[in-house]
């Protein structure tokens, strides 16, 4: 696959309530972060559409996080809706119809297929009666991610290692619930890693969200996080 630029590999959450205090923010973290989430909060907010035009006239780029998961049909017409609004990846629920279904009617759109959410553990899987562990669940996931085409999957550090056994580097890693060494409160996540133990268990992307969002300095915290990717030995060349 494509070498990623370093500056890339954190992908900032832009979980905040409205468009414009996305712009705000947005504007605010200047050339610190190139990569933003936007995801259901700002959809259902309003304005959606015209954030994806503003944020890419400004060059960044842009995962727009909205986890598909319906009859295949809508999810291939949902994924038309974002064809040219200069979106690098959108999420979808990892099985087998609907990851075909957006595969297909993605152009230039990278498909990532959601394995496990990060707020979820072993209890939460087995409330789902499919009598696996997080593990199992993940990697029959991202195989099948694999099958369909999808660009990578989104999953924890936790189980990156574990993916990269499975499929190599055929599938791009995208991992949420970083928290970096100094701020270790999982909040709602359950499964975290630091930001360089995220890239040792294999990831390819970083998603980080409070920590940046709610530092007193986020753009000061963007870049804390960007020199420590930078010095990653799991990302030296």
């Amino acid at each position: 696959m494509p070498a990623i630029p370093p500056r890339e590999r954190l992908i900032f959450a832009l979980d905040v309530p409205d468009a414009q205090s996305a712009r705000r923010l947005v504007e605010r973290l200047g050339d610190s972060v190139v990569f933003y989430k936007l995801g259901l909060e700002l959809l259902m907010a309003g304005g959606y559409h015209e954030l994806l035009d503003w944020m890419a006239a400004r060059g960044k780029k842009i995962f727009a996080d909205l986890k598909f998961y319906d009859i295949p049909a809508t999810v291939a017409g949902a994924i038309r809706g974002l064809n040219g609004r200069g979106v690098t990846f959108t999420t979808v629920h990892g099985h087998r119809a609907v990851m075909e279904a957006a595969v297909g009617a993605a152009q230039g759109i990278g498909i990532l297929a959601v394995t496990v959410l990060t707020s979820f553990d072993r209890a939460d899987v087995d409330e789902l009666g499919l009598g696996v562990s997080v593990e199992q669940l993940v990697l029959a996931r991202a195989r099948q991610a694999l099958a369909t085409g999808c660009a990578g999957v989104i999953a924890s550090g936790v189980e990156a290692p574990a993916i990269r056994r499975e499929v190599g580097s055929r599938l791009r890693i995208v991992t949420p619930g970083i928290r970096p060494a100094e701020n270790r409160p999982a909040d709602d996540q359950k499964r975290v890693l630091t930001v360089d133990g995220a890239f040792g268990a294999g990831a390819d992307y970083i998603v980080v969200g409070r920590p940046i969002r709610d530092a007193a300095d986020p753009r000061a915290a963007a870049e804390a996080i960007q020199a420590t990717i930078a010095a990653s030995p799991s990302l030296a060349a």
